[in-house]
């Protein structure tokens, strides 16, 4: 007998519904935290394994990617092993290849261990997600939604306090070995109460386009690789960027031509000409650009020029995330008010000036002068989210929905990969370039270098201590620079997205689920 206030059909798990929204939201905040944690560790990272700052970015840009890739193949994974059995094998290669991480005694074997990482936890989200909506009926579906979504909002908050708490205190590699007992625990939980629905078909294996993803995997390792790698060997002068550059240049759209014609497709590509999900992809990529970007510069010019330690840096990126909270509660009341174009461009505006402010950064700010314009970006950051989301995914019909939203969050991941390995690229390239043109204006010639060097060398009791000291000031000045341009850049990039924003289609032109339901 059917339970009053379920939906016919509905299946109920075996366990309280709840016990199976804890067990697997426990494995997915963890997933979700490791995308922050790192980011106020990078120096320390550096430091500890004798690495550049830009060269410690793969530690970032390898996960998501990684990540990215899984997080496209997911659906096609839970299919042909089942869920229970797949969401089981990420999280035990996600704990195993955390104590790896923690265990790396070199950039490369930190960067592997990051790769296995991401192929075990990008997976985790859209599991979990479709978990809860199955475990709960319709009726109680928003509270589920409700738990699952603060629980990705406050992973990235905790993140940053935690990583800087534990790297100040301990060791960065603790940021690591925490997920260990986390994730024993995840799946001896998952293994009591999860179950897969008896309605779950297994995919046949054959079924699956396998060369599709060789495609995906092979032209986006080669891009990553291009635009992390080239700045540390001076890019096409090096035989192997130019070698990945023709690999990755053949294999996308070799990709998105086999997609394109391919009767089951990997990835729907077709899904593309809906003209708001294309629009909405291209406006969310550019956000996982800006978003990422800036998030992991601002831990690195606090510490390396500020010289705040890695828990106060953290602590200073705590606003953003507040911020995103914030927007969060807020943004049905404004979209009911002022429409959901509008909130995007609103949202995109909150980008562009937050982001002017921080390149007029100087040695001398306060704190509040970087937590402040962290709270209105972060608060910007929401804003777009929910409107773009809702209009990206307004004219699809229900059974590609999963497909429109797999598209939807891989050009985001790469959108996030990309404006990492550029902003680290861009920032140590420009230091150089700023302190060749800052260089050329001490010379030793000049009558006013010789009264500063004559002072400065009576006050040292050494001539040679003026060279050193000019030197010194130069070199944190052109850091100082870089950064300031890689924030105007990101700010740019917002300013110049923005005209997208009117190739949505308005609420006039968006059908409803009766209309889509009668069109297939």
């Amino acid at each position: 007998m059917e339970q009053q206030g379920q939906q016919p059909g509905f299946w109920k798990p075996s366990h309280s519904p709840w016990l199976v929204a804890f067990s697997v939201l426990l494995t997915t905040f963890m997933q979700v935290l490791d995308t922050s944690v790192a980011n106020v560790s990078l120096p320390h990272i550096a430091g500890g394994l004798s690495a550049s700052t830009h060269e410690v970015s793969w530690v970032l840009t390898s996960y998501i990617v990684a990540g990215a890739i899984v997080l496209a193949a997911s659906s096609w994974l839970s299919s042909l092993f089942g869920r229970k059995r797949y969401m089981a094998f990420s999280v035990a290669l996600f704990t195993i290849s955390s104590m790896l991480c923690g265990m790396a005694q070199s950039l490369p074997q930190l960067v592997l261990a990051r790769i296995l990482q991401g192929i075990g936890g990008g997976g985790l989200q859209p599991l979990a997600q479709a978990v809860l909506l199955e475990s709960f009926p319709q009726e109680r579906r928003g509270q589920a939604m409700a738990a699952y979504g603060m629980g990705i909002i406050v992973a990235p908050i905790i993140g940053p306090i935690l990583g800087g708490w534990i790297t100040d205190n301990y060791s960065w590699r603790w940021i690591f070995y925490i997920n260990v007992p986390i994730g024993i625990l995840g799946l001896v939980m998952q293994n009591m109460f999860l179950e897969d629905p008896p309605y779950l078909k297994r995919e046949n294996a054959s079924r699956i386009d396998y060369v599709g993803l060789a495609l995906m995997v092979i032209g986006l390792g080669a891009f990553q690789l291009v635009i992390d790698k080239g700045q540390d060997v001076d890019w096409f002068a090096d035989i192997w960027i130019r070698f990945g550059t023709l690999v990755f240049a053949t294999a996308l759209p070799a990709f998105a031509w086999w997609e394109l014609t391919h009767k089951h497709p990997f990835m729907n590509l077709r899904l593309l000409k809906s003209r708001n999900l294309s629009v909405g992809t291209a406006l969310m990529a550019v956000q996982g650009a800006v978003m990422m970007g800036s998030t992991a510069l601002m831990p690195i010019f606090m510490q390396s020029l500020l010289g705040y330690p890695a828990f106060q840096s953290g602590m200073a990126m705590t606003p953003r995330g507040l911020g995103s909270m914030l927007s969060m509660i807020i943004i049905s009341r404004m979209v009911a008010k002022f429409g959901n174009r509008l909130m995007i461009f609103f949202g995109f505006v909150g980008l562009a000036v937050t982001l002017i402010v921080f390149s007029g950064l100087n040695l001398e700010v306060a704190p509040s002068n970087i937590m402040l314009p962290l709270f209105f970006n972060g608060l910007a950051m929401g804003v777009t989210f929910v409107p773009l989301t809702t209009l990206a995914m307004a004219n699809m019909r229900q059974a590609d929905l999963q497909q429109a939203s797999v598209i939807f969050s891989l050009l985001r991941n790469i959108g996030a990969s990309v404006g990492i390995s550029l902003m680290f690229t861009m920032q140590a390239r420009m230091a150089q370039v700023h302190q060749s043109v800052l260089t050329s204006h001490v010379n030793a010639y000049g009558e006013r270098f010789h009264v500063w060097a004559d002072q400065v060398g009576r006050l040292f009791q050494n001539p040679a201590a003026a060279f050193g000291l000019a030197y010194r000031d130069i070199a944190m000045q052109s850091v100082l620079l870089s950064f300031m341009d890689c924030f105007r850049w990101l700010a740019y990039t917002s300013i110049i997205a923005m005209p997208l924003i009117a190739l949505f289609k308005g609420s006039r032109h968006i059908k409803s689920q009766a209309e889509l339901s009668m069109m297939e």
